[in-house]
């Protein structure tokens, strides 16, 4: 098999959104976590939990956390592994809430409107994978 045509099998495993996070968490685990925890000083780091911003060490203290979470992620959708469901649907749900409550809470922040809108946006993923619990109950040969 050639390396487009497993590319190809690959991404018909999943949908395309499904596809999108898949390669989100990838760039996230390889490329943006790992400058977040090694290059990126301490004094400009920022992470966003529930919506309640970490800075300084203790931001920097919960990446590995979140490299975790991206990484599991990864590993799931390229698996298509039965646990990511639930548990991807509970993160993109936590992101929903997280967009409300940084916009309300954040000095930086839009307010509860700005907070609604990101909310529904980010929403949209949330709902697909609480809705594709079938995708990932299904067992390809190839991903055993």
């Amino acid at each position: 098999m050639s390396a487009i045509a497993a590319v190809r099998a690959d991404w018909a495993r999943r949908p395309w959104w499904m596809n999108l996070m898949f390669w989100f968490c990838l760039y996230m685990s390889f490329v943006y976590m790992p400058f977040d925890l090694f290059i990126k000083p301490v004094a400009v780091d920022h992470e966003i939990w529930f919506g309640i911003a970490l800075t300084g060490w203790w931001a920097k203290a919960t990446e590995p956390l979140h490299w975790l979470i991206y990484g599991l992620g990864a590993w799931g959708f390229w698996r298509m592994k039965r646990w990511m469901w639930p548990w991807a649907a509970v993160y993109a749900t936590q992101v929903v809430i997280a967009m409300l409550v940084w916009n309300v809470v954040n000095e930086n922040g839009r307010g509860w409107l700005g907070g609604l809108v990101a909310a529904a946006l980010f929403a949209v993923p949330a709902v697909a994978l609480w809705r594709a619990r079938a995708t990932f109950a299904e067992r390809p040969s190839a991903v055993r």
